[in-house]
Order: structure tokens, then C-alpha cells, then sequence
């Protein structure tokens, strides 16, 4: 029998890492950035065509690259981060493996121009596919420019999986947020398509969150600062009034290095129990620093993923670290100690004899004796009319609110149920509207129903809701990775009665809202409709349209505990019988419900 077992070309073995390393274009500059980084770059400019799809170009200004590590960076396993194993644990970089260049060129074309502050001419290298094509002398700035172009082009089927262009464009600039907001003293800029999407200038790490999310989120973070021998914590979280149920920003880093960890966002949420409700989140930016050798960053291609040897007791230095800045933004009242006009609070004295209080009555005082000249109180006369029925009319019978034959009829649809209620609504608690009908009690959510009434009124296109304009506009400014979906968003919006204006720079003022949204909010309005778009990845108009009709009427929806008119309720009965479907919210939630009058026998025995 013949040997069967033999060694991959290495162009077969870089095309298998690329599909860990490299997963979509946001993977590519994601490394590009990194090595950018690690190169001492102060300035880096990221530049995509078609999402990454055509043309990827980082340009920094490191230090460069020789001609022979030029030629050498593209190799599997070459890096200048390591030289043996135990440098695992103690990285200081942001890359270490060497697989970065190697699986990029593996998959796609690269050109890099790079020079070296100690020489005049700098080098330029064309790879394809594993191979290289060529190597000369070129005059280039201080630094690296790589270009990739035709990403996947020699795997079609890789090519074939990636998303839109919106959906990409959104991977890589949340890519580049989680490495924006580790180093606020680097300057960024990302062009897509010629059009400008971030300019991000050095500075200090609030100003930075600042200049990515909008100067609205400055007012609601608190500063996060604990330093102890296992581990120093820094940054920042948010009030409990900026929690949302989606769409919060949170980042956790460890030594620069952004990462995932349930266990310790479930401990940042812990700080804020009973603060916030259930299933909201509090944006947070904390970031650890802790001795290298206390945790692993080799346990996942992505490098997401980091394993702490003392995670248990970071944790509680975490929770408590959150809770002591929630309490120092909680002031207490200060005491008002300005006693002009007030009145005079005496003052105890020791030495003064203290004199019991004296209470007067009248010892000939008898309740029960009749007063002179006066007796039992007199009966008015004509007491009689006042029991005698009206126009000679028997007494009208006492209302029956179910139906005297046992069992009654069983609700199959809620529909009909609306021909035969009761005129009469009770309101339960401020939630359930109760009514009377044939087969027994119907008890409706008051909520659930006007979230299903607003939903189907909202997704009419043939009736426009009216736009009301404000007097003084307000300013709502979207993050970059919200921005790119700005351009489906806005006609849908415009289409439930909003009106913006685009002022620049990821900012639009809004000069209306819709009609029926009076007391809301509409900044935080406009910023979770975008969101929930964002958080479904809508790819159709009418997907969009949808997802946005149930946000707004999730949030114009008759708030729990709000009570209500018989009027009232009566037409929010008669509206939801109206509907398309009277039964469930358009998330799938129960609104009515019916006791049958058997039950209702059963339990009173």
C-alpha cells in the first residue's frame, strides 16, 4: 500500500488559517489596523471601496518596513512580537501570531509600499495568492501603505457569503471602534467611497467616546477608577436613566485588547439591580490592566475571547468598583442652615425646672343627659314618599352581568366577543381593562392592545400620519456605524411624520414629529427606532417600515398603571376590534384574554 499522507503546499495551508483569521473585509483592517499600532503609528487612515469588497487601503506613519522584512511579513508564523513561548505571557502588542499578512495574501491582492526613517528609498511589494509578483524600489513617506484589492477572489464560495454592503461597512466600523477607543492619543480617519464616515483627532478617552457617539452621551457617564494589586480598573458607565433595552454601547478591554465576557458584564449589571429594570442595559467603557502572566489572549482566533486566572475576585472588585461610582453621582440633599425668618426651635436647659402641663374640664358633664328644651330629633313629615317608587314603576331589576345558562358559549375568536360586551369597563390595577361578555369575563391588556391599535395605523402608507413642527428643533446625532443606515431610514421615517434635516458631521435636526407623541422624547425616540433597525439587520424597505412602526408604537403606547375613562377604554376596545389581529401583539404577546363563565361557576362553587 502507498503513503497517502502528505504536507499541504503552503498556499493550500495559508487559504485554511484565512478562514479563521480572516472572515470578512472588517477582519482585514482589523489586522492592518493592529499592525499599524504595533508599528508606533501616531496618524492611521483607512480607506474602502464597495465595503472592502474592491479596494482596502491602510495608510500609518510607523516606523516601516525594511526590504527583507517586507518580504519576510508575508511568511506564516513571522512576527517581531515573540520569540519564544513563554513571550505568550507577557504580550504587550496587539498581534503575535504572524498569520495576519500571510492569510490576507493568501485570499486576496496586496500591494504594500513601506520605508524605514533610516533610508531614502522605501520598497514596494506585489503579492497574489500566496505568490509574489513583484519587488522594487519605490519612493514612498515614512511608514506602511498596504492596499488590498479583490478580497476572496481565488474562493468564490467565501466571496459569495459576505452581506451587503451596509451590513459590512457596519462590521468594519465597529471594528474600528473597538480599536478607536483603546488609543484616543492616535488620530483615525475612515473614508468610504470617497465620502468621510470618521475623523477622530488625539486626544483624551472622553472626548474620544465623545467624538463617537455624540456629545449627549458625556452627560450620563460616570467615571470608574480602582486600583488594587490583582488589577487596576478605569473608564466609565452610565447613569441609570441612559440604560436602553438595545443598542447600549458596551466595551470591556484587558491590556488594550478589546474582548468579550458574559461574567464580567453580568457583574457591571448586578451593580445596578433594582436601578434600572429588568432587561435594560447601562452603557459602559471599562478597561482592565492587569500583569500579563495573570491571563490568556491565545484561546481564540479573533483574540475576543480572554481567560483570567483570578477572574472570581476581579469580579467582585468590578461590582464594587461600579457601585462606588453610582453612589458618588447619588448626592444627598445638603442641609439648609439659613435660619432668617424661620421660626425659633427652643433650646433645652438642664437647670430650668420643668412644670407639668395642666388640662381644664367640667366634672358635671353628662352625654347622656337630654339638653333643656330639646329631645330626640324629629322625624321629618312625608317620610313615606321618599320609599315609594317613581311614577308607580316597579324597581328596574339588578343588572346581570353573565349569562344565566350555565356554560354559555366558548370563545373560539376573541372577534365576536366585541358584539356582545357589556357597555360598562372595569379598569384592574391600572393595566387590564375587564368587560362583561355572553360567554363570560374578557379581560384585554391595555398596553398590548394600544401597541397593536398604534402598530397597524403606523404601517397604513395609504393614510401618512400629519407631522407636527417644533418650535425650538432638537439635535440628534447618530454614531458612524448608525449613519451608514441613515439612507434607508430616513424615508421610512419621514413616512411616520418625522422631519430631518441634515446638519453634517453624523448630525440632523428634527423640525417634526408625529402627531400622538406628546411627552415623549424625541432625541432618545429617534436614536432607539434607528437602533432597533440596526440590532435586525432590516434588508428590505418594508422590513424597515415594519420594524420601525412597532418601535414607535411600542413607545407611544398607553404606559402601564394609567388609568383610564369608561370612555376610554371603550374606544380602545372598539379600535382594537378593528384590527387586522386582535389576539397578539405584532411580537407574538397575548392581549385578550377570556373567562369562561363555567370557570367562573367553578371557582365559586
Amino acid at each position: 500500500m502507498s503513503d497517502i499522507i502528505h504536507l499541504l503546499p503552503d498556499s493550500v495551508a495559508n487559504q485554511i488559517a484565512a478562514g479563521e483569521v480572516i472572515q470578512r473585509p472588517a477582519s482585514v483592517i482589523k489586522e492592518l489596523v493592529e499592525n499599524a499600532i504595533d508599528a508606533g503609528a501616531s496618524a492611521i487612515h483607512v480607506l474602502v471601496t464597495d465595503a472592502g469588497r474592491t479596494a482596502i487601503r491602510v495608510v500609518d506613519n510607523g516606523k516601516g518596513m525594511s526590504e527583507t522584512d517586507a518580504r519576510m511579513a508575508f511568511e506564516r508564523h513571522a512576527t517581531s512580537k515573540i520569540t519564544v513561548a513563554d513571550d505568550l505571557f507577557n504580550l504587550t502588542t496587539m498581534g503575535f501570531r504572524g498569520e495576519a499578512l500571510a492569510s490576507i495574501a493568501a485570499v486576496a491582492q496586496v500591494e504594500v509600499r513601506s520605508r524605514t526613517a533610516d533610508s531614502e528609498v522605501g520598497t514596494m511589494l506585489t503579492i497574489a495568492g500566496s505568490r509574489i509578483a513583484g519587488q522594487e524600489p519605490v519612493s514612498c513617506p515614512i511608514g506602511s501603505n498596504f492596499l488590498v484589492e479583490n478580497l476572496f477572489y481565488n474562493v468564490p464560495a467565501r466571496r459569495k457569503f459576505l452581506k451587503t454592503n451596509a451590513t459590512e461597512l457596519n462590521n468594519i466600523i465597529a471594528a474600528l471602534e473597538r480599536i478607536v477607543l483603546v488609543y484616543p492619543g492616535i488620530g483615525f480617519t475612515l473614508h468610504s467611497n470617497d465620502s468621510e464616515l470618521m475623523n477622530l483627532r488625539p486626544g483624551s478617552l472622553r472626548q474620544r467616546i465623545v467624538d463617537l457617539f455624540g456629545k449627549r452621551i458625556s452627560q450620563d457617564l460616570l467615571p470608574v477608577e480602582v486600583e488594587t494589586s490583582l488589577c487596576k480598573i478605569s473608564g466609565f458607565v452610565g447613569k441609570p436613566e441612559s440604560a436602553r433595552k438595545r443598542g447600549a454601547h458596551t466595551y470591556f478591554f484587558a491590556n488594550g485588547r478589546f474582548m468579550k465576557h458574559a461574567y464580567f458584564h453580568k457583574a457591571v449589571m448586578n451593580a445596578f439591580e433594582r436601578l434600572v429594570p429588568v432587561g435594560m442595559q447601562v452603557p459602559y467603557f471599562i478597561y482592565f490592566d492587569v500583569n500579563p502572566a495573570d491571563i490568556d489572549v491565545n484561546i481564540h482566533p479573533t483574540k475576543t475571547e480572554i481567560k483570567f486566572e483570578n477572574e472570581q475576585a476581579i469580579w467582585q472588585i468590578l461590582t464594587a468598583a461600579v457601585k462606588d461610582a453610582i453612589g458618588n453621582f447619588c448626592e444627598v440633599t445638603a442641609i439648609d442652615f439659613d435660619t432668617e425668618g424661620k421660626p425659633d426651635i427652643p433650646v433645652p436647659d438642664p437647670l430650668r425646672q420643668v412644670e407639668a402641663p395642666s388640662a381644664a374640664f367640667n366634672p358635671t358633664y353628662n352625654p347622656f343627659r337630654q339638653p333643656q328644651g330639646g329631645g330626640a330629633a324629629k322625624v321629618p313629615e312625608g317620610w313615606q314618599k321618599l320609599y315609594e317608587t317613581e311614577g308607580g314603576r316597579e324597581p328596574a331589576p339588578e343588572q346581570q352581568l353573565f349569562d344565566e345558562q350555565p356554560g354559555g358559549k366558548d370563545w373560539g375568536h376573541a372577534e365576536t366577543a366585541v358584539e356582545e360586551k357589556s357597555p360598562t369597563h372595569y379598569q384592574y390595577k391600572g393595566r387590564y381593562i375587564m368587560t362583561a361578555v355572553k360567554s363570560g369575563l374578557m379581560i384585554i391588556d391595555q398596553r398590548r392592545a394600544d401597541i397593536r391599535i398604534r402598530y397597524e395605523r403606523y404601517l397604513d402608507r395609504a393614510r401618512p400620519l400629519e407631522t407636527q413642527r417644533v418650535l425650538f428643533p432638537d439635535v440628534v446625532r447618530f454614531s458612524p456605524s448608525d449613519s451608514v443606515l441613515l439612507g434607508r431610514v430616513l424615508p421610512e421615517l419621514a413616512a411616520l411624520g418625522f422631519e430631518l434635516s441634515d446638519l453634517g458631521q453624523y448630525s440632523y435636526a428634527v423640525n417634526g414629529v408625529p402627531t400622538g407623541i406628546d411627552g415623549l422624547d424625541p432625541v432618545r425616540l429617534v436614536t432607539s427606532m434607528v437602533g432597533e433597525v440596526s440590532e435586525h439587520g432590516c434588508a428590505s424597505a418594508d422590513e424597515v417600515h415594519r420594524s420601525l412602526a412597532l418601535s414607535l408604537a411600542t413607545s407611544a403606547a398607553i404606559p402601564e398603571g394609567q388609568l383610564l375613562s369608561n370612555e376610554e377604554m371603550e374606544s380602545v376596545v372598539n379600535q382594537l376590534f378593528a384590527c387586522e389581529n386582535v389576539n397578539y401583539t405584532p411580537n407574538g404577546r397575548k392581549i385578550i384574554y377570556i373567562l369562561p363563565q363555567r370557570d367562573i361557576e367553578a371557582l365559586m362553587g
